[in-house]
């Protein structure tokens, strides 16, 4: 299991179509995460089950948009979005490391969607 990173975000910000979060971290980085990859990596027990052989691949979020953002805490926040998912709390930790992984997590995202026959649209 990866080491969590210890960043915290300094500035978070929705497009204003919605389809886009950009955080800036204090470490100077800046990550933008299209909203589909945050519903598909959400980390609610939803889509992440409670074991990795629970995980769900969820397609069909290629259109997805963010309805609201909201602060839990001083460590993470609640996405709301537009097909009414709500129950991941993305963690400064999770939020970065989904930043940092991002090619990985897509391109295996792509072919789970591909292996199950699903699409993103």
């Amino acid at each position: 299991m990866p080491k969590p990173y210890d960043v915290w975000p300094s500035e978070i910000k929705v497009s204003k179509n919605k389809s886009e979060l950009a955080v800036r971290f204090d470490d100077g980085k800046e990550h933008s995460y299209m909203a589909e990859y945050l519903r598909v990596m959400s980390p609610s027990a939803e889509v992440q089950g409670h074991s990795p052989e629970q995980r769900k691949t969820v397609g069909g979020k290629q259109n997805v948009a963010i309805r609201n953002v909201e602060a839990v805490g001083n460590y993470a926040v609640k996405i709301f979005f537009d097909d009414g998912h709500d129950t991941g709390l993305y963690t400064w930790s999770y939020l970065y490391e989904l930043g940092e992984e991002h090619s990985e997590r897509w391109s295996q995202y792509l072919a789970e969607l591909e292996e199950k026959a699903l699409s993103r649209s």
